[in-house]
């Protein structure tokens, strides 16, 4: 099996900066591609970013210049760093992630976190 663990949510102001962590922990070969999303309340679940195995990134348009991945491949880990967050930033920000597997048969699998909420009020 295998679980995704987040940290790094909380309540901030406007303007400040929050760094989300998404580590894969479990049985697996290696990670395809990692991304975050996120989920206002009485909105659908958005992606905010995601990167690749090859470490090729894709953002939002609401976030691009503000937010940025990184990987710390050693430790199946994945970072957000979020810049400048304003108020319309505020949700529940989800880690997802397919890994390769081989058992019970070969293959990509996908996982959810459980979620972390980041707050962004004055």
């Amino acid at each position: 099996q295998v679980q995704l663990l987040e940290s790094g949510g909380g309540l901030v102001q406007p303007g400040e900066s929050l760094r989300l962590s998404c580590a894969a922990i479990g049985s697996f070969l290696f990670i395809n591609t990692v991304g975050w999303y996120r989920q206002a309340p009485g909105k659908q679940r958005e992606l905010v970013a995601s990167v690749t195995r090859d470490g090729s990134s894709n953002y939002a348009d609401s976030v691009k210049g503000r937010f940025t991945l990184s990987r710390a491949s050693a430790k199946n880990t994945v970072y957000l760093q979020m810049n400048s967050l304003k108020p319309e930033d505020t949700a529940v920000y989800y880690c997802n992630a397919d890994v390769y597997r081989d058992r019970p048969y070969a293959g990509s699998y996908v996982y959810w976190g459980q979620g972390t909420q980041v707050t962004v009020s004055s």
